[in-house]
């Protein structure tokens, strides 16, 4: 995968959680995991690199919390557009 995507479960038109994917080799798994934040979860690779942000409370991480995060792991910020979901309801 080269590009992020983020994928939204909801539960009675609540985002219940979230995952940010981020561009990994493909069928590489999670091997370790770092707290990021309120909310925010990093997933990294077998590689070290991070594959993932899972987002456990849609309803309190905002646009600017995710894209600290893709900052400080060295990765290019998303737009608020493709981060709509998470509060769409």
């Amino acid at each position: 995968m080269k590009e992020p995507y983020l994928e939204v479960t909801f539960r009675h038109g609540q985002p219940l959680a979230a995952y940010l994917y981020l561009p990994r080799q493909q069928g590489e798994k999670s091997r370790k995991t770092a707290k990021a934040g309120q909310g925010l979860i990093i997933d990294f690779g077998e590689s070290g690199n991070p594959i993932g942000i899972e987002i456990t409370a849609p309803s309190n991480v905002t646009s600017d919390d995710i894209n600290c995060v893709l900052v400080k792991l060295g990765l290019s910020r998303i737009s608020n557009e493709e981060l709509a979901p998470l509060h769409a309801a």
